[in-house]
């Protein structure tokens, strides 16, 4: 971290000593960005009902399809599951508006819905940049855990959702066992795992109530999320998801309802953009960021908890090129009240990379623009007249007055790794750009920042269940590594 200490450093100092540790705690409220008016948003409610109820959805799984009848659906002749109007209509209505996001640990619970913005991880990366030699390589199960034990110290991400794809592991059970396992290990904030099939689901529930407490402790304060998407375009379910279904459009919804009318929705419409002129995804374009805002806008129109995708940079370095295009793409979302913002730290090349400096790097940069979610606040109080008085009549300036001093604890968010000396004292203390400074970070937290919430007879009893690929001594401190 930079020396930025300033020629006051005695006040500086007095003032640092006493600052909260969350000057941008999770949960504020956005909603202020709009890019559709309001009769775009009932044209496209419009279609979207005219879509469900006249040509439906392809591909059911047949264990879903007799329930949705029983609801109300119908299958025609082509196969395709339709929707009626009231049906939608009905199960948004009854839909719940807001929900506890469990952490591990308490501490790090949230209530999601009602346009209060959160900021957290995603992706399924298969490559990582090597810390060590800067080039990408097969990211593997102990880059899972060392990005959870980075996101466990960052304050501004919410949740681990994991982020890259454990290689290392050579069967579908083993992956999602020790993403699980990886994932737990490290953070005590809300993880959330993308598992393959419903097998993998019933097999972790078990590791899952063990880190709980015991049996039936994890269903009654759930700190896992299984994620996986369940439609693909055009208009079909994803049939190999089907088994762990989870709400991320409104035929989604409407089934998760048919199973459990008291389930936890997320409307979750994520759109993804193409350069046109290659077909690659383009993450980081303005038109991503457009319509992932766009998203959040329907989905705070229907009143729903949602999440939408950014911050998927294409750059394959934290450099400039990231460092924009995260900014406009997570800001547009932010501001227009995403409850849920997810690949917003750490991703590279479009998702198909990340790197450790990226999560120090995006840490500052989502606690800059959660500040501006947060807004400006006109009270009595911040107007200031009797204060501005005091100033004129007396001393001539704010500096040492007392509320010059508590608006510093509340209003200004502090960078870790953002450089704000002057040109000279940057030069003086050796011209670090960003990257170097967030590589010190890196390696401070993760040769010290061992988690420990999970106890050594837990541990053991998960390692004997399951096909752990971590070794034990690899979670400690003077592993050789970092």
């Amino acid at each position: 971290m930079p020396d930025t200490t300033p020629r006051r450093a005695g006040r500086r100092n007095r003032a640092e000593a006493t600052l909260p540790a969350r000057p941008v705690p999770a949960g504020m409220v956005g909603g202020r960005y709009k890019p559709l008016t309001d009769a775009e948003i009932l044209q496209i409610h419009e279609l979207v009902l005219r879509l469900l109820e006249d040509l439906g959805l392809s591909q059911l799984t047949p264990s879903l399809e007799a329930r949705a009848i029983a609801a109300g659906c119908r299958v025609d002749d082509d196969g395709r599951l339709r929707f009626p109007r009231m049906l939608v209509e009905d199960v948004i209505a009854r839909s719940r508006r807001t929900f506890t996001l469990h952490g591990i640990d308490p501490m790090h619970d949230i209530e999601i819905g009602g346009r209060r913005v959160h900021t957290g991880t995603g992706g399924a990366a298969p490559t990582i940049m090597d810390f060590e030699t800067g080039r990408y390589r097969e990211s593997t199960v102990a880059d899972l855990y060392d990005i959870a034990r980075l996101v466990d110290r960052l304050d501004n991400i919410h949740w681990y959702h994991r982020s890259i794809v454990a290689r290392d592991a050579t069967t579908i059970l083993d992956l999602d066992m020790n993403t699980t396992y990886a994932c737990l290990s490290g953070t005590t904030k809300s993880i959330a795992v993308s598992y393959t099939d419903s097998a993998s689901v019933r097999a972790v529930q078990p590791m899952l109530d063990a880190v709980a407490g015991g049996d039936g402790k994890h269903r009654a304060r759930p700190f896992c999320t299984a994620v996986c998407c369940h439609v693909v375009p055009p208009m079909r379910f994803a049939t190999e998801s089907c088994d762990a279904l989870e709400a991320a459009v409104l035929a989604g919804l409407v089934l998760c309802h048919i199973i459990d009318p008291e389930c936890r929705g997320i409307f979750a419409a994520w759109p993804f953009v193409s350069d046109l002129r290659t077909g690659a995804m383009s993450g980081g374009s303005g038109e991503q960021a457009l319509l992932s805002a766009a998203c959040a806008q329907m989905a705070n129109f229907y009143d729903l908890p949602n999440s939408v995708p950014a911050g998927m940079t294409d750059s394959k370095l934290p450099d400039a090129q990231s460092g924009g295009e995260k900014g406009y793409t997570v800001s547009l979302a932010a501001q227009a009240g995403a409850t849920m913002i997810h690949e917003c730290a750490g991703m590279q090349g479009s998702l198909m990379g990340t790197s450790f400096e990226s999560y120090v790097i995006d840490n500052d940069l989502l606690g800059a623009i959660l500040r501006t979610v947060k807004g400006i606040e006109v009270t009595q109080d911040t107007l200031s007249f009797e204060v501005i008085r005091e100033t004129v009549t007396g001393v001539g300036h704010y500096l040492g007055h007392a509320q010059t001093f508590a608006r510093m604890k509340t209003d200004y968010v502090y960078p870790e790794v953002a450089d704000r000396r002057s040109i000279g004292e940057w030069e003086g203390a050796g011209a670090r750009d960003s990257r170097d400074v967030a590589r010190d970070r890196v390696r401070k937290i993760l040769a010290e920042h061992y988690p420990r919430h999970i106890g050594a007879e837990v541990d053991a009893a998960i390692r004997a269940q399951y096909n752990i690929i971590l070794p034990r001594e690899r979670m400690q401190a003077g592993n050789g590594i970092w």
